[in-house]
């Protein structure tokens, strides 16, 4: 029989945390980006190339809902009108060919919100069968073929009503339809908790990923020390059920207007050795991808970005000895 001893586990914690530290260096950055907002920031399939993002927000569907026809703008990059950005369908399969979730974000600035319990269930079937893993034919296809991992609500005006259902439409698809991939759903509110839009939709345990904005909300901001980012990074931690929490940052200070950039030497040193320290710490998320290909943000951070990997189950295993 094998011997189970103190120093034996503890050698193997060490050589796991060195071993995972190696491969997440390797494979993982633990930062997603907003991609879709200015032409100058390049290709989707350039910016999935550079390795420094795990996730990719196609931004946006700015108009949806209450009897509208949705509509997607990509600010230049495509026309949708047109059929244009059917071509972008090689760039996403690309991105997740590395290994990169691509996501659309709903709402932003525009016009949308939902009315009614139908209207979501309207909204999800336009959702699933246009981005996801759908295949009505009366449906067309924006981005074409490829199938998105997923949907972001970053839902900043209109209603705040219905989101939650509408969430469970999206989710409830994967269970009616066998053998169709992962809907993932992601949420962006804003730092003050709760948020005023997504409250009810936040409260469920329907979302994979929630990136809270840490910027343009000078309550929530760093400023000096990390003490109030700090403390509201836990509210948010210990009121939600999602078990994936990121930190939402602006790639420059242009990129938020109202404050809230954190120079990245900051993050390292002071910010996120504190959010370490929770479960539900996963990452961070930037607005967007053209601030962060000038200044650069994600290669200077992304070493230090990945959670700790907690080795505490096999250091408490109990102890076997043989005789």
């Amino acid at each position: 029989m094998a011997i189970r001893s103190p120093a034996s586990l503890l050698l193997f914690a060490f050589l796991m945390l060195a071993l995972t530290g190696r491969l997440q260096a390797r494979g993982s950055s633990c930062i997603g980006v907003y991609w879709g907002q200015n032409t100058d920031e390049g290709s989707l399939a350039a910016a999935c190339a550079t390795g420094n993002y795990d996730y990719v927000n196609i931004a946006s569907l700015f108009k949806f809902g209450m009897g509208q026809t949705p509509e997607i703008n990509l600010a230049g990059h495509c026309d949708p009108r047109n059929n244009g950005c059917a071509r972008l369908s090689s760039e996403i399969q690309s991105c997740q060919e590395r290994g990169v979730k691509v996501m659309l974000s709903i709402g932003g600035g525009g016009s949308y919100g939902l009315s009614s319990t139908e209207d979501a269930k309207a909204v999800a079937s336009y959702l699933w069968h246009s981005f996801l893993g759908g295949s009505d034919a009366r449906y067309s296809r924006p981005l074409g073929d490829a199938v998105l991992d997923g949907i972001d609500f970053n839902i900043a005006g209109g209603s705040t009503e219905h989101y939650d259902e509408l969430a469970a439409f999206l989710k409830a698809y994967n269970e009616q339809e066998a053998g169709t991939k992962k809907v993932h759903l992601s949420a962006a509110p804003q730092c003050p908790f709760p948020d005023y839009w997504l409250a009810n939709a936040l409260r469920t345990d329907l979302f994979d990923f929630v990136w809270v904005q840490f910027f343009n909300n000078p309550s929530c901001h760093f400023s000096e020390n990390a003490i109030n980012l700090a403390n509201a990074f836990n509210k948010w931690a210990a009121s939600i059920p999602a078990q994936k929490i990121f930190l939402g940052l602006p790639a420059a200070p242009e990129a938020a207007p109202s404050g809230g950039y954190i120079p990245p030497d900051d993050l390292i040193s002071q910010v996120l050795p504190i959010l370490k320290d929770s479960d539900k710490y996963a990452g961070i998320m930037l607005w967007n991808r053209y601030h962060d290909r000038l200044s650069g943000y994600s290669s200077q951070v992304k070493s230090h970005v990945c959670p700790a990997r907690r080795f505490s189950n096999i250091l408490s295993m109990p102890v076997k000895s043989s005789k």
